[in-house]
Formats: C-alpha cells, sequence, structure tokens
C-alpha cells in the first residue's frame, strides 16, 4: 500500500509541474497569438491532427500496462522501450510518405515540409514513453517536474525569438519540436532506469493483452477528438479552426493542471489497492468531490469573464473565440469526474470495459458530429458539450457494478460544489457591469477575486466535505 504522505508528496510535485508548465506555455500563447494570425495557429492545428493520432500508437497502451503491472521488471521495461522506438520509426516514415496526400486533402501544398518536420514529434515519444511509465510506477514525479519546466522555458525562448524574427507558422512547429525533445532529455538524464539490450515476445504479448484494448481505447478517442479538427479545418476555414481551438486553449489550461495531476498519481495508487474494492472506492469518491470542488469555480468564473479576458489577453482579433471558450468552460469543469471514473475501471484491470465504453461514446459522438457539421462551428461546439454529458454518464456507469458507486450518487457528491460555483460567477459577472472607473485589467482582477473570495466562503459557511477536507490538509501540510 503506497503511504498517503507519499501520495500527497507526489501529487504537489505533479500539481508544481502542470502548473509551471502551463503558466509558461499561457504565457507564451498569449505573445506568440499578438505576434501571429489566426490562420497561422489553423494550419498548424490542421498537421497536428494526424500526428495526435498517431501518438496513440507510439505508446500502443503499453506504458499504461507496465504502471498497471503489479511488479514489471527490467525486461517488461526494455521490452516495451524497444517496441516504442520501433513503432515510432515506422509511423514518421509513413507520414513523410503521406504527407503530400495530407496537403492534397486540405487543397494546402504548403502543409507538406510542415507535416514531414512536426511528424519527427513521434520519436521523440517513442523515446520517453517508458521513462514516464517508470516515474510513474515508481511514485518519482519530481522528475516529471524538472523534465517539463525545463521543456517548456527551452521552447518558449525558441518559439517566441522565431516568431519575432518573422518566421510565421514555423515557429510552432519550432515550438513544438524543442517542448518534446528537450523533455525527453532531461527525463533521460534524471530518471535512472536504463534500457538493456534484452527482449521477450512472450513479455510483450502478455503487456499487450492489456494494453491493446486501451490502445484501441485510445485511438477511437483521440481519432474522434480530431475528428472535429479535421471537419472544420476541410469544410469551413484555418481562422475557424483557430477560434475554436483558442476557446478550448484557456479552459484546457486551468483543467489540464489539476486533472493532469490527479491522473499520474490516482492510477498508480488506484493500481496498488486493486484488491481492495472499497479503498478505490473511496479514492475515486474523494477524487470526484475534491477536484469539482475545484474546477467548477475556476470554470465558471472564467466564463463569467471571458469577455474581458479575451480582449486584454489576446487583443481583439480574437473576440469571435469568446462563445467557444464559455461553451467550453462547462464541458471541462466535468472532466474530473471522466478522469476518476476510468482510472478506476484501469486499476481494477478491466480495460475490456474501458474499450466497450470508447466505443459507446465515440458512436454517441458521431451521432452529434454528423448532425451539426451541417450547420456551423458553432452547432458543433454545442454538440461538443452534448456529447461530453453523454461521456460522462457513460463513464460513470460501470462503477455501479464494480464499486457500488453510480452516477447518481457521483452528482449527489459534487452538485453542491456547481451550485455554489454558479452563485460566485454570477458575483463575478454582475461586478463586470458595474460602470466602475477603472482599467480593465481592474475590473478583471476584481471580477476573479470577488467570486473566488464569495466561493469559498459560501463553501465553508455551509461545511461542504471538499472544503473541510482541504482546509484540513492543508493545515497538516503546513504543520
Amino acid at each position: 500500500m503506497i503511504s498517503t504522505g507519499v501520495v500527497v508528496t507526489n501529487f504537489i510535485w505533479k500539481f508544481a509541474e502542470r502548473c509551471g508548465a502551463q503558466l509558461i506555455s499561457f504565457i507564451v500563447s498569449i505573445i506568440l497569438a499578438r505576434i501571429l494570425m489566426p490562420s497561422d495557429y489553423g494550419v498548424i492545428a490542421l498537421c497536428m491532427v494526424f500526428i495526435y493520432i498517431l501518438q496513440v500508437f507510439a505508446d500502443s497502451g503499453l506504458g499504461t500496462a507496465l504502471i498497471q503491472k503489479k511488479s514489471p521488471d527490467n525486461l517488461d521495461y526494455s521490452t516495451v522501450f524497444f517496441t516504442n522506438i520501433f513503432i515510432s520509426l515506422v509511423l514518421y516514415l509513413g507520414m513523410w510518405i503521406g504527407a503530400p496526400y495530407i496537403a492534397d486533402f486540405y487543397a494546402m501544398p504548403e502543409l507538406v515540409p510542415l507535416v514531414r518536420v512536426l511528424s519527427l514529434i513521434l520519436i521523440s515519444n517513442g523515446l520517453r514513453n517508458v521513462q514516464q511509465a517508470y516515474v510513474s510506477k515508481h511514485m518519482i514525479f519530481k522528475r516529471f517536474f524538472y523534465s517539463t519546466l525545463g521543456a517548456s522555458i527551452c521552447s518558449a525562448i525558441v518559439g517566441i525569438g522565431m516568431a519575432y524574427h518573422g518566421f510565421g507558422m514555423w515557429s510552432l512547429v519550432a515550438q513544438q519540436l524543442f517542448n518534446g525533445y528537450v523533455g525527453t532529455l532531461i527525463l533521460w538524464l534524471t530518471v535512472p532506469w536504463r534500457p538493456s539490450f534484452t527482449f521477450s515476445f512472450t513479455r510483450l504479448k502478455e503487456l499487450f493483452a492489456f494494453g491493446w484494448k486501451l490502445l484501441v481505447s485510445a485511438l477511437i478517442s483521440t481519432g474522434y477528438d480530431q475528428l472535429w479538427q479535421l471537419i472544420i479545418g476541410k469544410v469551413y476555414s484555418p481562422s475557424d479552426l483557430a477560434y475554436f481551438n483558442q476557446g478550448q486553449k484557456f479552459p484546457q489550461v486551468i483543467v489540464t493542471n489539476i486533472n493532469a495531476s490527479i491522473d499520474s498519481i490516482l492510477l498508480p495508487t488506484m493500481s496498488s489497492e486493486q484488491d481492495h474494492r472499497d479503498r478505490v472506492r473511496g479514492m475515486t469518491r474523494r477524487a470526484i468531490k475534491t477536484s469539482i470542488f475545484i474546477m467548477a469555480p475556476l470554470m465558471i468564473i472564467l466564463a463569467a469573464c471571458s469577455d474581458h479576458v479575451v480582449t486584454l489577453i489576446l487583443t481583439e482579433k480574437w473576440l469571435p473565440c469568446i462563445p467557444f471558450l464559455c461553451i467550453f468552460c462547462i464541458n471541462y469543469m466535468f472532466w474530473p469526474v471522466h478522469t476518476a471514473n476510468l482510472n478506476a475501471i484501469n486499476a481494477l484491470g478491466r480495460s475490456d470495459i474501458f474499450l466497450k465504453l470508447e466505443i459507446i461514446k465515440n458512436v454517441i459522438g458521431l451521432g452529434i458530429v454528423l448532425c451539426t457539421m451541417q450547420y456551423s462551428v458553432m452547432a458543433m461546439a454545442y454538440g461538443s458539450l452534448i456529447s461530453g454529458v453523454c461521456s460522462q454518464i457513460v463513464n460513470a456507469w460501470p462503477n455501479k457494478m464494480l464499486l457500488h458507486y453510480s452516477y447518481w450518487q457521483q452528482v449527489r457528491d459534487f452538485i453542491p460544489s456547481i451550485i455554489v460555483a454558479i452563485v460566485a460567477g454570477g458575483v463575478s459577472y454582475g461586478v463586470g457591469l458595474l460602470s466602475l472607473p477603472f482599467s480593465l485589467w481592474i475590473i478583471l482582477l476584481l471580477q476573479g477575486f470577488s467570486g473566488l473570495i464569495f466561493y469559498f466562503f459560501l463553501a465553508y459557511l455551509f461545511r461542504l466535505e471538499a472544503c473541510t477536507y482541504l482546509v484540513n490538509k492543508g493545515k497538516n501540510f503546513l504543520i
């Protein structure tokens, strides 16, 4: 059993890593958004559609299989490492050959060199997948902190420097590549594991027996996610795609910090308790209640302040992304529910259920895409929200049987935080309507702080369980 102290310490390191990386990324994106045009972002997004899908193959679900396995040895790690390298090289060759066909699909010849250079990301992923699995399995998340922060800083310097000197969309390409390769290099310098020249088809078969279902699940999920990007890029314009993506980016920055931290800690922790389902249920419930308590006010207050946020940070040329931002704030608010339920299923070794869920969710989502794509990009954004709600219910359903923790029990656990957050969001929005004699920056700060203060006041007043839990943990940590 992993001790609470180890879990909390590693969560802090993971959270610090995500916060640091996202803060740097956020600042860089602001600077680049002011220098570059929305169409530059849209073109790179078109290229990344295919790369994101192929990245799933680069891992093959084997990294998660290593984390889930009770006692993997060096033979397991080495086998997965060489498998990932081989797959990554094959995938890169495929993208090099396929680049002209991608360019023809979008009727944009300039995509050929962009696709071929950006696809080098696939090789960096293959080099670090096992290192990442080793770090997660051994709960040494301090290494992620060093790797991610170092990569973020280096890629920021390169990206901004190239954008300032007029390299346009190539500055975004360079930023992506430096982020991937510098992060990989730092992991190799700080993580003690090294591959041995050993390989076992038997071990690969064992790991793949669990991992192939996750591979197919991830492929379906990623393919579905990227389908939205592909359709918008094909049917509409790169600028429309840029506004859609930029609307996602703001809530995504916040959600990723919290959700990625929880996700990284939950799977190895739950896996260590897979023989004690009551403990896994308790972890799942705690993760949902606590993370929604944190996420809900941030998302709702961000939506309430969206017009000022976009105007001040991105400038008026990005104003069309405001409606998308509000929609995605609501959608991303519930990500912790997805994360907690899916990690519980994986920790119990039920990758078969995981795969079935992905098929069900994406059949529903595909129907929504087909129904909305003919109308507008905004209709597709609303469709993604509906799809997210349906996915939330589907992901939670198996845990009624596995953990005796139904979706409606989960709703009862997180709905108090949602209600209080809505009230706090109303306060933030109301402050923005006042004719205050201050600059927009001051008004935005007043909106944010007034909403958050009101939220925590109400949470403390009504003794929300998650609030009490976090306060007590904070006191214990400081002491």
